[in-house]
C-alpha cells in the first residue's frame, strides 16, 4: 500500500509543480500585491464600492454573458447541421469558420473596425441606404460582434463532436411515438449536447471576460475590466489596484470554470 502511495505522489508531483509555479504562486502574489497599496486591503471592497470599478465589472459579466448566449445559438444551429449534413464545400465552411483561431485579438479588432467603423463597410451601405452612417465599431456592440466571432470557432468544434456521438435511434424512437420536430429538438437532442454547451460556453465566458487585444483595439468607449486593468497599471501607476481588479478577474474565470466542469462532469475540457 506503502509503495502504491509513494508511486501515486511520485506520478503527480510534476503536475503539482507546475500547478503551484503558474497558478498558486502568482494568484498569491497577486492577492497580496492587492492589498499592499494606499487604501490596503480595501482596494478589494473597492471593486463593489467605486462606480468605475463595479460599472466596468459588471460590463464585462454582461458582454461575456451575451456572447456566450449568442455563440451557443449560432455554433450549436451551425455546428449540428454541419455535422449531420455532408455536401460538397462541407470541409472548406467548417475549416472557414475555424479561420479566426489563427488571428489574434488586436486583428480581430481591426476587422470589427473595417466592418462597423468610420470608414467601414456597415457604415457606407447604410448611408447608401438611409442617408445615416452607422458606426458602432467603438461601442461595446463592436465588442460584442469581435468577441463572438473570435468565439465561434471555439464552440462549432466541440458541438460537432457532440454531435457526432448522438444516437440517430434516440431521435427515430421519439418520432415514431409521435413527437413533432421541435420536441426532438427540445426533449433529445438538446439534452444531448446538453455537456458540450456547458463546456464551450464555460471556456467561451472565460475567454470573452479575460480577452483584452480586441477590446484595446476598439477602446474609445469601452469600459471593461481588462482595459481598466491596464490603464491603472499602465497610465495610473496603480499597481496594487491592477493587481487587486487581476485577482477578482482571475477568481471569476476560475469559478466559472469550476461550475461548468461540476454541471457537466468530465466533458468540460480544459481551457486554453
Amino acid at each position: 500500500m506503502r509503495h502504491e502511495t509513494r508511486r501515486l505522489i511520485l506520478l503527480l508531483l510534476p503536475a503539482g509543480i507546475v500547478f503551484a509555479a503558474f497558478f498558486l504562486l502568482p494568484m498569491a502574489r497577486l492577492f497580496f500585491i492587492g492589498g499592499s497599496g494606499k487604501t490596503g486591503w480595501a482596494a478589494y471592497a473597492a471593486i463593489l464600492t467605486d462606480s468605475l470599478y463595479l460599472d466596468s465589472l459588471l460590463s464585462t459579466l454582461a458582454v461575456a454573458a451575451a456572447t456566450t448566449a449568442a455563440t451557443l445559438v449560432i455554433s450549436g444551429i451551425s455546428g449540428v447541421f454541419l455535422q449531420r449534413h455532408k455536401f460538397p464545400g462541407n470541409a472548406l465552411l467548417v475549416s472557414m469558420l475555424t479561420f479566426p483561431l489563427a488571428f489574434p485579438g488586436v486583428v480581430i479588432g481591426f476587422m470589427v473596425i473595417m466592418l462597423a467603423g468610420r470608414q467601414g463597410l456597415i457604415g457606407q451601405v447604410t448611408q447608401a441606404l438611409t442617408g445615416e452612417k452607422l458606426v458602432f465599431a467603438y461601442t461595446i456592440a463592436g465588442l460584442f460582434m469581435g468577441y463572438v466571432y473570435f468565439s465561434i470557432p471555439r464552440t462549432i468544434l466541440t458541438v460537432m463532436a457532440a454531435a457526432e456521438k448522438l444516437d440517430p435511434k434516440l431521435e427515430e424512437a421519439a418520432r415514431s411515438l409521435g413527437a413533432s420536430p421541435w420536441r426532438v429538438l427540445l426533449d433529445v437532442i438538446i439534452p444531448g449536447l446538453k455537456p458540450a454547451f456547458i463546456s464551450a460556453g464555460a471556456i467561451c465566458f472565460a475567454t470573452a471576460v479575460g480577452a483584452f487585444g480586441t477590446a484595446f483595439t476598439l477602446a474609445a468607449r469601452i469600459n471593461v475590466l481588462p482595459m481598466v486593468i491596464y490603464t491603472e497599471f499602465t497610465l495610473s501607476a496603480n499597481i496594487a489596484m491592477a493587481a487587486a481588479l487581476s485577482f477578482v478577474l482571475g477568481i471569476v474565470t476560475w469559478l466559472v470554470l469550476a461550475v461548468a466542469r461540476t454541471a457537466a462532469g468530465s466533458s468540460v475540457a480544459a481551457a486554453g
